[in-house]
């Protein structure tokens, strides 16, 4: 979809179909000849209830009113469902070119969540069912008294790296094992102009990345270290950490069946990692960041990693591989070591993690832990202004106690079957070390989201977030 900005009018650009919007206890700000909009609210056709829909005609155009609800309640959040339902009704009419007049007294927030709800609205997977495939809406036009040409730039190039996000976990793994998701990042940098190294499976041997070695030893695909680096200008080194296992079986602790053809999502995390870096080289961010991003798969062979096994981290950690199927964070403490190598003074590490965080949050929030106060407070004021919500959840050293082994330093799955997703975060908080360091468990934001901007499937999941928090390092906003 090409989206543009504008201060012409609605009804003075070349758009088939235009969206005015109403709060309650306000009126159209803008009527057409005849004063249609009042005409269709004072009936009760048209209402100024969030998402609220109705439809006119006026100059040979089709006008979409749509209700907003209480103007003290309007939030990013509410534009992105408002728009969603625009362009849900456009589709229905056969529109080509949607033009939305963003409503006075609106920020930039705002703007950017009608772009955002649009794009992501219009998004679908249809590589696999091309009869699926459907007319769309090709042009998204936003007016405004003011320039919004920026908030509306940003806003799209993030909400097509979002869906891009959406692509690769939408993907079977089948298609996108562990090297063709390092070919994807490789031929998405000679795009962007993000430099890209990968490593193969000897090469992540030899580094000493023996946890993360572990996990790839079932698969006959072989596993890939991705790092990926942009510099946009002198900043502290943000290191982006992403879990990428490209299909999940549990190796010999296997999962049940039910369901387990969903694991070809557990690579949404280091699927957010390459489109915001992506996103972020697109804007030309001023921000210095490494993306680190360890793709493979887990399965049950006889070279498989067994229950018992003892295995060696980057950093010198020994590890007990209690339940093979706690895989995410072995491979995540051989990516957080590799990026503390490299030099990174803020980390970020985002993964489908615990089935517990999914019991704990459901799919509103995100699970965060931090090591840092202040850096915590970032990510959750990042989180708010993007929509993808997360919550705190604690650290505390009776966790780190849970996670020490009886013949190793750690094990990967505690004795006590409790606080899931709290002990995994301290396992990964032992490789964060005093660096600020935040963890983000995506487990149950990260596919089958119930809102109104998404279809079913990956939803892309902290692709907004991850790009907010670096153009937030890269200013200096609120520096640890």
């Amino acid at each position: 979809m090409k989206v543009q900005a504008t201060t012409l009018s609605p009804l003075a650009t070349d758009a088939d179909t235009v969206a005015v919007a109403v709060f309650e206890g306000e009126g159209i700000a803008h009527d057409v000849p005849g004063e249609q909009l009042a005409a269709l609210l004072e009936s009760g056709e048209a209402k100024p209830e969030l998402g609220s829909l109705a439809v006119t005609h006026a100059e040979g155009r089709r006008i979409v009113v749509v209700g907003l609800g209480d103007r003290s309640q309007f939030d990013p959040e509410r534009a992105r469902v408002a728009a969603a339902a625009v362009h849900g009704r456009s589709l229905e009419l056969s529109a080509r070119s949607l033009c939305w007049e963003v409503p006075h007294h609106v920020g930039d927030d705002v703007v950017a969540g009608l772009v955002e709800g649009t794009v992501l609205h219009a998004y679908r997977f249809a590589r696999y069912k091309p009869e699926a495939r459907r007319d769309e809406v090709s042009r998204l036009i936003v007016s405004a008294h003011h320039d919004v040409a920026e908030p509306v730039r940003v806003a799209a190039v993030v909400a097509d790296a979002q869906n891009r996000a959406r692509d690769l976990g939408n993907t079977p793994a089948n298609d996108l094992p562990p090297a063709a998701l390092a070919d994807y990042a490789q031929e998405l940098s000679s795009r962007h102009g993000v430099g890209v190294e990968v490593f193969d499976e000897e090469a992540i041997g030899a580094l000493g990345m023996g946890a993360f070695a572990a996990v790839a030893r079932g698969s006959d695909q072989e596993a890939r270290l991705i790092r990926l680096e942009y510099e946009g200008a002198p900043s502290p080194r943000l290191g982006l950490i992403g879990k990428a296992v490209t299909f999940d079986s549990g190796g010999l602790s296997l999962k049940s069946r039910e369901k387990m053809q969903e694991m070809k999502f557990d690579m949404c995390g280091g699927a957010a990692v390459i489109e915001a870096i992506a996103a972020l080289a697109e804007l030309r961010a001023p921000v210095s960041v490494v993306g680190v991003v360890g793709a493979t798969e887990n399965l049950p062979s006889g070279s498989a990693v067994k229950p018992g096994d003892i295995v060696t981290a980057l950093d010198g950690t020994t590890i007990e591989v209690n339940d093979t199927d706690a895989e995410g964070r072995l491979v995540l403490a051989d990516c957080i070591a590799y990026a503390r190598r490299e030099r990174c003074e803020r980390l970020l590490d985002i993964a489908t993690l615990t089935g517990g965080i999914v019991i704990a949050l459901g799919s509103t929030h995100a699970g965060l832990a931090a090591n840092d106060e202040r850096w915590a407070a970032q990510v959750l004021d990042c989180s708010e202004r993007t929509g993808e919500l997360v919550w705190r959840m604690p650290l505390h050293p009776e966790y780190a106690e849970m996670v020490k082994g009886r013949y190793a330093q750690l094990t990967n799955h505690t004795v006590r079957r409790e606080a899931f997703p709290v002990t995994a975060a301290e396992f990964l908080h032992h490789f964060a070390g005093e660096l600020p360091w935040a963890h983000l468990d995506i487990a149950g934001t990260a596919w089958d989201v119930p809102r109104p901007y998404f279809d079913k499937g990956a939803t892309g999941f902290g692709v907004r977030l991850l790009v907010e928090l670096a153009r937030r390092v890269g200013s200096g906003a609120g520096d640890p």
